[in-house]
This record gives structure tokens, C-alpha cells and sequence, in this order.
């Protein structure tokens, strides 16, 4: 079981950046496999980027690629999302997940442990 606490959100302007940070505790984290997540304001859930255990396998949604970059560091138990030339439309609350056993990273149901979330607003 894993325990997790997203931090970093805020209100920035468009072209700006922003690094979340999620903070596992409890056991065996360096195997799981992290993934990050949004929901924006009276849409459903959707998923962002995510990172195997390993680090080898990283998936990003076509919507923030090349502008989000997920990445891990096993030995503080946390995993980041780094956001860059953020845009209105990046405006969501934000999540991690995690799960021990995954078969599609990608996928919304395949995390059983979830954070709180943190909000990330981007103005014009």
C-alpha cells in the first residue's frame, strides 16, 4: 500500500511554468508504477503523463507533449511533473496514482492508490 500528497499547483500566466511534486510513503515504492492525471473544470478525468518503475517507460499525452516532463527519484520516494509553456486550457486539478501491477499506463482504472489533487490555473 502506498499513501500519496500532490504540491506545486498555483495561478501562473500562459507561458509559464509550473513543478508538482508527489510524495509516496509506505512500502515498495521504487516499483511502482506512477502516472499523472487532470481534471478539468466539468470534465472527467484524464490522464497526462506516466513513468514505469524502472524509468525506461514514459507515456505522455499527445496534448502536453514536448511541453510536460514526468520523472522520478526512487531514493525520495517522489515522483514530479515538470509543466512548461503552460496554456488555459492545462487548467485542471491535477493527481498522481500509483499501482504495483499495471498493464496500460495510460489508463484511468488500472491505479488503485490516488492523491488529493492540486490545483493548476493558467490565465491569459
Amino acid at each position: 500500500q502506498v499513501q500519496l500528497v500532490e504540491s506545486g499547483g498555483g495561478l501562473v500566466q500562459a507561458g509559464g511554468s509550473l513543478r508538482l511534486s508527489c510524495s509516496a510513503s509506505g512500502r515498495t515504492f521504487s516499483r511502482y508504477t506512477m502516472g499523472w492525471f487532470r481534471q478539468p473544470p466539468g470534465k472527467e478525468r484524464e490522464f497526462v503523463a506516466a513513468i514505469s518503475w524502472r524509468g525506461v517507460d514514459i507515456y505522455n499525452a499527445d496534448s502536453v507533449k514536448g511541453r510536460f516532463t514526468i520523472s522520478r527519484d526512487n531514493a525520495k520516494s517522489t515522483v514530479y511533473l515538470q509543466m512548461n509553456s503552460l496554456k488555459p486550457e492545462d487548467t485542471a486539478v491535477y493527481y498522481c496514482a500509483a499501482d504495483l501491477q499495471i498493464a496500460s499506463m495510460t489508463r484511468r482504472a488500472e491505479y488503485d492508490y490516488w492523491g488529493q489533487g492540486t490545483q493548476v490555473t493558467v490565465s491569459s
